[in-house]
């Protein structure tokens, strides 16, 4: 965008726009302040998009400004909402410092997002009542390759369309998406076409199986899916319901061909804190996620990318950043934030406030409060994301480090909202009460009133840079927002905080130390100790379960103190020599505690020489064990094993 020009219109002069400052702070060249660039000075448009890298400061006559650029056989350079965001307001502050921070926003690379095809050849099963199903499978029949599955016995009226499939019986069974559902039944019949008179159908069977693109469910029971809405390829209506179900028919219609289906999430096992030795830790991810796309894989986790829908949960919630939004990239959103905050800086001393909220719901109830409404107010910069769950206690501390005064988030009824409220009170934890907000305006009055209420202020005293991993950006934030603070106290179940150890319990078995995923426990290879680094432990309560003293527990909390990033001791002992070579081994306590407890007690330490073998290290207790009387080597080699050759042999020589 460094090298476009801004072209700027007032829009009838509803708002003001100071071209300016708009390219002091910005860098950007901007052009004079044009009033009807849609209509009667729409030359001048053309002029710029012929000229090229134009970047227009209109969403709303977007579609005129694309022909035009299609006319001339070139492109817009990009399309920036300035009005509705920004200069329609009824607050009577300039918003020229809001205008400048949404424009260099918009300046950010995209990094993009990856995309996997889907084939669909249109096969097509419709499930439901005999009337509503066939008359979809006629409508349908000459568009897709058509199958109607209906309840065993089901009352089916006199039809000889043999242009699709008729069978009965019961779904056993059902995954997949758009292009790849498998499905697998009960008490499955065929038509049989044969025949005079009604038809006949073949005797029922289980275990029948079948793939197809696409699923139109017209039935009243449950759907077959967790969050069907947002399964793709599977719609489902209430036949009863007729311009739904139109709309149906004509969706089911237009899923042939080649479709791209972005992948939301990056996976990186090697982080991932499920589950270790098949003892369950961290289940964040799985319980939040609608669609089922997530489920457990031995020691981690898997994603359907078929499945998963992009709400964002997951990334929200990962304690370790095994799994990430990435479509953008979580380093995305921290770059727009940073970009937001330092180039509003440039223009204003005080704080501005983040609103974030969808591109659906939440940006078209900003465009009615800026039309009919009082509009933002001028400190109040709106963030649009692809997955409002995506932003949670991270994204929102990474925003109050780079300067912004609160977060608020626009909650819209698509919005999976399983996950935002614990994330908001963690992230309030951290940086102060009612810094974060929810709030789920129904209508731009009610957007309004929260919006121009007052609202608590953070005023960290040095802006951070959002950089590293979402943990490293709260951390820093943290810092930023609470210096005078050494460690904040967290709600349950918080990602963040230390073990308590019971000394008197623990034996030093280190069992702990093998299974902690994030490396917080550790092991000294030179003496029995126990260590432990606050900030990678993520408390996931492996090590609670694995413990078979029951002697470790979890306490959240933030540790800001350098403390936290080195291993601290939690227990230690003194090693046990070898009582043959005098090299330390085991732990000192554990060694004479087995010694009590099985010399002259238990049946394979009876004698002197059999209980020394608890107090020797691994390499005397072999040589011991070889050099005694029971030694199981003494007895030479194993006879060979007799195979049938030698049976013949034998007789042979006989």
């Amino acid at each position: 965008m460094k090298n476009s020009k801004l072209l700027l219109c007032d829009c009838l002069k509803s708002q003001s726009i100071d071209a300016q400052g708009l390219e002091t702070a910005t860098g950007l060249k901007c052009s004079n302040v044009y009033s009807e660039l849609c209509r009667s000075e729409v030359t001048i448009a053309e002029d710029a998009i012929r000229e090229g890298n134009a970047i227009i400061a209109c969403q709303q006559e977007r579609h005129l400004f694309e022909e035009l650029a299609d006319d001339q056989e070139t492109e817009v350079a990009g399309f920036i909402d300035l009005r509705d965001r920004a200069g329609w307001s009824d607050d009577p502050r300039s918003p020229t410092a809001k205008m400048a921070a949404l424009l260099a926003e918009a300046a950010v690379p995209d990094p993009g997002t990856k995309i996997v095809d889907v084939e669909s050849s249109g096969t097509c099963l419709i499930l439901g009542d005999p009337d509503a199903a066939l008359s979809a499978a006629d409508h349908l029949a000459d568009i897709l390759s058509i199958s109607v599955l209906l309840e065993p016995d089901a009352d089916l009226p006199p039809t000889d369309d043999r242009r699709f499939d008729i069978v009965q019986g019961r779904i056993k069974a059902a995954t997949g998406a758009l292009g790849q559902f498998k499905l697998s039944f009960d008490a499955l019949q065929e038509r049989i076409p044969g025949g005079r008179g009604g038809f006949g159908w073949t005797a029922p069977r289980s275990g029948g199986r079948t793939e197809c693109d696409i699923i139109i469910d017209l039935r009243k029971t449950p759907p077959l899916f967790p969050a069907a809405e947002k399964r793709e390829g599977y719609l489902r209506v209430d036949p009863g319901n007729r311009e739904a179900y139109a709309k149906v028919l004509l969706e089911a219609s237009q899923l042939v061909g080649t479709f791209e289906k972005p992948i939301y999430v990056r996976l990186d096992e090697t982080l991932c804190a499920h589950s270790r030795a098949q003892k369950t830790g961290c289940t964040r991810c799985l319980d939040l996620c609608p669609t089922g796309a997530l489920t457990p894989a031995g020691d981690h986790i898997a994603v359907d990318e078929m499945i998963c829908a992009g709400c964002g949960n997951c990334s929200a919630v990962c304690p370790t950043g095994a799994i990430t939004y990435d479509a953008p990239s979580v380093s995305h959103t921290f770059n727009r934030l940073q970009a937001l905050a330092e180039t509003w800086r440039k223009l204003s001393d005080e704080p501005p406030h983040l609103l974030v909220h969808d591109a659906g719901f939440g940006a078209e109830i900003i465009r009615m409060s800026a039309r009919y409404g009082k509009g933002l107010p001028a400190d109040v910069i709106p963030l649009e994301m692809t997955a409002l769950a995506s932003f949670g206690h991270a994204e929102a501390l990474g925003a109050l480090g780079c300067g912004f005064g609160s977060v608020t988030l626009l909650v819209s009824p698509e919005t999976e909202k399983d996950g935002l409220p614990f994330q908001s009170d963690l992230a309030n934890a951290i940086a102060g009460d009612g810094i974060v907000a929810l709030i789920e305006p129904g209508e731009p009055d009610q957007l309004e009133t929260a919006l121009y209420a007052e609202r608590s202020t953070a005023k960290p005293e040095n802006p951070i840079l959002p950089l590293g991993t979402r943990r490293q950006v709260t951390r820093l934030s943290a810092k930023a927002l609470r210096p005078d603070e050494n460690v904040l106290s967290l709600p349950e179940n918080a990602p963040y905080g230390t073990v308590e150890l019971n000394v008197d319990s623990c034996t030093l078995c280190l069992s702990c130390v093998s299974l902690c995923p994030s490396g917080a426990l550790k092991e000294n290879p030179d003496k029995p100790q126990l260590r432990f680094q606050e900030d990678a432990c993520v408390q996931c309560g492996i090590c609670t379960k694995i413990c078979p003293e029951s002697a470790l527990a979890l306490t959240p909390r933030l540790n800001l103190g350098d403390d936290a990033l080195t291993p601290k001791v939690l227990k230690e002992e003194e090693p046990f020599s070898c009582v043959e070579c005098g090299k330390p081994f085991g732990v000192r306590s554990t060694v004479e505690r087995l010694t009590e407890k099985l010399a002259g007690k238990h049946s394979m330490f009876q004698n002197n020489d059999a209980a020394r073998l608890i107090q020797m290290c691994d390499d005397c207790r072999v040589n011991s064990v070889y050099h005694s009387e029971n030694n199981p080597f003494a007895a030479g080699e194993r006879p060979r094993v007799r195979t049938t050759d030698d049976y013949i042999s034998k007789r042979r020589d006989h």
